[in-house]
């Protein structure tokens, strides 16, 4: 039997649709949050890719002008040696760079992983715990009234759980009703157990009654 995730009463049904799309759109709406503010962060990137690459070719022209230095006669070893040493500095410098790059990458990683799932915890820690109770309630109920189990079940569990003007309005003495088999009152008092469970009383026979629901 598959899960009862939905109330059969209406107002109830309303509600819990409207709660689970609330929940969908929450979602939505921070995963999109996440992804802007991603998006947004990795743009301070470009200042360090800008380095890398302007460094990066900066290198390559000082070594090159330095193999050309080097092929002079005589001086040539001295005079491309600070060639050498420039294409150092210009190597450190787009490490430098790239070391900027990953660094934003990370904070944009985590920063949009943050920004997602912290609220969408807090949203799934405080609503889900109630939907699972229900849908756990609802189809074990469910699963005794498909059986064509006796309404007598709810109705006693009514006796027990229901506050006391609630069970009031049913009968005087809706325990000694009960003990008697009284149809209506059995009906009603099931009726009151069903709807917490999220169920419409079932057509089945009652105790002493001939009269579906």
């Amino acid at each position: 039997m598959r899960p009862k995730l939905y109330s059969d009463l209406p107002v109830r049904f309303a509600a819990q649709l409207v709660c689970d799309v609330a929940l969908v759109l929450w979602i939505w709406l921070w995963v999109s949050l996440a992804h802007t503010v991603h998006d947004a962060t990795l743009g301070l990137a470009k200042p360090g890719r800008e380095v890398h690459a302007s460094a990066t070719g900066l290198a390559e022209k000082l070594r090159d002008a330095g193999k050309t230095v080097g092929k002079l006669p005589y001086v040539g070893d001295k005079a491309a040696s600070p060639f050498e040493g420039a294409g150092g500095q210009a190597d450190k410098l787009a490490a430098a760079g790239t070391s900027q790059v990953h660094a934003v990458q990370d904070l944009a990683h985590w920063l949009g992983l943050a920004i997602a799932v912290i609220p969408i915890a807090i949203a799934l820690a405080y609503y889900l715990p109630s939907r699972i109770r229900f849908a756990v309630r609802a189809t074990a109920g469910r699963r005794l009234v498909d059986s064509g189990a006796d309404l007598d079940l709810f109705a006693l569990r009514a006796l027990a759980n229901q506050p006391l003007h609630r069970l009031a309005r049913i009968d005087d003495d809706p325990a000694r009703a009960w003990r008697a088999s009284d149809p209506e009152v059995v009906r009603r008092l099931a009726a009151l157990e069903l709807a917490d469970c999220g169920l419409k009383v079932p057509s089945l026979k009652v105790p002493g009654s001939t009269v579906p629901g």
